[in-house]
């Protein structure tokens, strides 16, 4: 099955919230941030915003009739700052006016007296000041301590990545009215609708179900609308309430690149040991996590780095230790991966840095500790279904790694400013919410007598296709045409209490809840079939091709008869249900357990070629061995691993963001930030799906291919700084993500200023 919204896409018919049709009388909204990035409040003077044209009033944290406070895991975020401010763009004011333009015009009448306070832009001078979100969390596996003395080799080091900017193409937004009886309706572009919900009636001073949270679909999430789609929407919410008037909040793309937060930067630390065969033995690593000014979901995106810190390797004796550091930036939020790139990044880099230390291939090693059958994870689950060697394997074989290897080797010796870059790069990812609680879901289906059907869930759509493998399971189970399906708008008063789109789990979870609705209606709808055709119960019965299909034949009863027979004798139509991923346990006392349903194993094989004169680069090809499971729609599922791929691959190499000692944004637009674009995306890509019977807790046993191919971006990185070690001894050169091309060419010639000047006839481009 085709996505269902891909016509609505290409010719523009999808509707998001700023192509809602407006209410007479809507107010917009512009919202006034911090200058600075520090700072204690003196005076706010918003009197002459109010008297500019257009302007209906001024909101600020006094206009709140409920909790000024919009912080989720931790309590320590105001919707709108009162006495001080805490990073570059944090909400101080919101101005409603008739137009967009009217308000973004009194922005520039507000004043603001403050006192600059210390800013603090490094995670490590965070946590030598005490900054900390809440104590540092520690994973351990084995004996760290003791293990030191049986290694052959010890190395240690240092690996930074950066952060990254969501920039999805519909910027952040929210449009709200007020309802009878005291009521909202919020139309927003979030992930989490319950979020946005709970946060509103808090702000509100209401209870929840005076608040209804609707959502058609995103132009773009990756996490980013996870939690921080909220402000905007409660701030739409609060307008209405206090104006009696509709209000609609859409960012200017600036000021969303400005006031929102991106994925957390990281500064970690790192030692390892290996054994004479190259097996590693102990692991030990200190993750300095930017947080950013405010909690949002940074302790839940330092519990998955530690999850993921050992990536697709056994380890017997681990030890990982990540400090949640508080900075003067927007809070860092949830990113596609949320924490688990991060964290695999150190050990990749451990790898690699061990490998040039002793004079060997990264893939040796690699290859040498990949994780079996049984292996323990440092959080004590035990693998079950592993591939990742199965995944390394058929990669090495399908794509000739050692071929391609002799190529390199061939290729290098014969071209003096132009080298090649081999990487392998496994992944393994666990799916499900690291909090027991949020792997739940609900759904509501209601069958209309005409034999039409209505679907609700807990699901949004952000692009990734989850409509569609909805609708999917819904066909499915009732052997209908897909015409004959709606999936309804992501509505918290139809489906309550739903947990965000996030952590790849959503088509797992809101499958497996509407999956169970399904069969319950299917099964009530059989045992009318029987007594319409006079059978004695439903054995033998089934739903076919829009059908009663009976003993393995068409029956004369359709689909639209059996309906209609059902609602004339009373029988229910619609069937609410709810599903819990069972098994699912986790001790943070211990910090033990099994956090997950299953997990994606995969290998990626990237051939770069590195310009020696330039420091520029263009990837050759990307070669993908991938765990799909029992894949339920191939086509959605490859261009999600395409995608997801390409957006790790930015991370890695061209996506630097960059945020001045005083905590200012400077890769604050898209001439300052790049991200790929067709020019930069591999000339070949290639995806292999496993041939494996996939996971059960995943539905229809397709598994999650929303967040793992990310992780594949990390071989970028690798493949660049293979073809730089072709050049000269990388064995001094810092582990620091993303590999741009200035940064390359800063490895090439570490010592810049002393290289001797290059011959014209080759800086000008002439052939090796």
């Amino acid at each position: 099955m085709k996505n269902i919204d891909s016509r609505g896409h290409v010719r523009g018919e999808s509707i998001y919230v700023d192509d809602m049709p407006v209410r007479e009388g809507t107010l917009h909204a512009a919202v006034f941030g911090a200058p600075y990035a520090h700072g204690h409040i003196k005076r706010l003077d918003v009197s002459a915003a109010q008297r500019a044209p257009g302007v209906f009033t001024v909101l600020t944290a006094a206009d709140i009739p409920g909790e000024n406070q919009i912080g989720g895991i931790i309590p320590d975020e105001p919707l709108l700052a009162e006495d001080a401010f805490h990073f570059n763009g944090q909400p101080i004011a919101v101005v409603l006016a008739d137009s967009e333009d009217q308000a973004r015009a009194a922005l520039e009448h507000i004043e603001l007296e403050y006192e600059k306070l210390p800013v603090i832009t490094d995670p490590r001078e965070a946590r030598a000041k005490g900054e900390l979100l809440h104590p540092p969390r520690t994973f351990q596996l084995g004996d760290v301590d003791t293990a030191w003395a049986a290694c052959s080799h010890v190395f240690s080091g240092r690996a930074d990545s950066g952060g990254q900017e969501h920039l999805y193409l519909e910027a952040q937004g929210a449009y709200a009215h007020q309802v009878e009886n005291g009521g909202v309706r919020v139309y927003s572009s979030t992930q989490g609708p319950t979020a946005v919900q709970r946060t509103a009636a808090k702000v509100l001073g209401v209870p929840m179900h005076l608040v209804e949270v609707d959502v058609t679909r995103l132009g773009g999430g990756f996490g980013g609308k996870e939690d921080q789609a909220t402000p905007w929407a409660v701030m739409a919410a609060l307008g209405a309430l206090v104006t009696g008037r509709a209000v609609k909040v859409v960012l200017h793309r600036l000021d969303d690149m400005r006031m929102t937060g991106k994925r957390h930067p990281y500064s970690s630390d790192f030692k390892i040991g290996l054994d004479k065969d190259l097996k590693i033995v102990a692991y030990e690593a200190s993750f300095h996590q930017d947080a950013g000014a405010a909690a949002d979901l940074s302790p839940a995106v330092l519990e998955r780095t530690l999850f993921h810190c050992t990536n697709s390797y056994f380890v017997p004796n681990v030890k990982t230790t990540a400090y949640p550091c508080r900075t003067n930036v927007p809070p860092n939020t949830a990113f596609r991966g949320f924490g688990g790139p991060q964290g695999m990044f150190v050990i990749e880099a451990a790898i690699c840095h061990a490998a040039e230390q002793l004079g060997v291939r990264p893939e040796q090693i690699q290859k040498a500790n990949l994780l079996s059958e049984g292996d323990s994870f440092p959080y004590g689950q035990k693998t079950v279904g592993c591939l990742a060697q199965r995944a390394w394997g058929q990669t090495e074989e399908q794509y000739g790694y050692a071929a391609l290897l002799g190529k390199r080797d061939t290729f290098n010796a014969a071209n003096r400013f132009r080298k090649k870059g081999i990487a392998m790069q496994p992944i393994c990812f666990g799916i499900s919410f690291t909090k027991t609680h949020m792997n739940q879901a609900a759904a509501l289906v209601h069958i209309y007598s005409d034999g039409s059907i209505g679907v609700s869930t807990g699901a949004v759509e952000m692009g990734q296709g989850v409509n569609t493998k909805m609708l999917q399971v819904a066909a499915g189970i009732f052997s209908v045409s897909a015409d004959r399906l709606k999936i309804e708008t992501t509505n918290t008063t139809r489906v309550a209490n739903t947990s965000p789109t996030a952590a790849s789990a959503s088509a797992d979870l809101n499958g497996k809840a509407l999956e169970k609705a399904c069969d319950c209606l299917r099964d009530r709808l059989l045992e009318q079939a029987a007594r319409e055709l006079g059978r004695a119960d439903t054995a033998g019965l089934s739903l076919k091709d829009n059908a009663v299909w009976a003993d393995g034949a068409a029956t004369d009863l359709s689909w639209e008869r059996l309906v209609m027979s059902a609602y004339l004798n009373r029988i229910s139509l619609s069937q609410q249900a709810h599903y819990a991923t069972p098994g699912l346990h986790f001790d943070t006392n211990t910090e033990k357990g099994e956090p997950f349903a299953y997990h994606v194993y995969g290998t990626a094989l990237y051939e770069v070629t590195l310009d020696i004169i330039r420091g520029t680069y263009a990837f050759d090809a990307v070669h993908v061995v991938h765990d799909f499971g029992q894949s339920m729609n191939p086509i959605i599922d490859l261009g999600q691993t395409e995608g997801g791929l390409v957006q790790g691959m930015g991370w890695m190499t061209m996506e630097d963001l960059l945020y001045d000692k005083e905590g200012r944004l400077m890769s604050n637009a898209l001439s300052t930030y790049k991200i790929p674009d067709i020019y930069a995306v591999p000339k070949q890509m290639d995806v292999t799906f496993i041939d494996t019977e996939g996971a059960p807790l995943a539905i229809l046993k397709s598994k999650a291919v929303g967040e793992p191919p990310l992780m594949y971006g990390m071989g970028a990185y690798f493949a660049i700084r293979d073809a730089i070690r072709a050049w000269r001894d990388t064995k001094a050169m810092a582990f620091h993500a993303p590999m741009t091309p200035e940064r390359a060419l800063l490895g090439l010639y570490p010592d810049f200023a002393d290289e001797p000047v290059v011959d014209q006839e080759v800086a000008s481009g002439a052939n090796d």
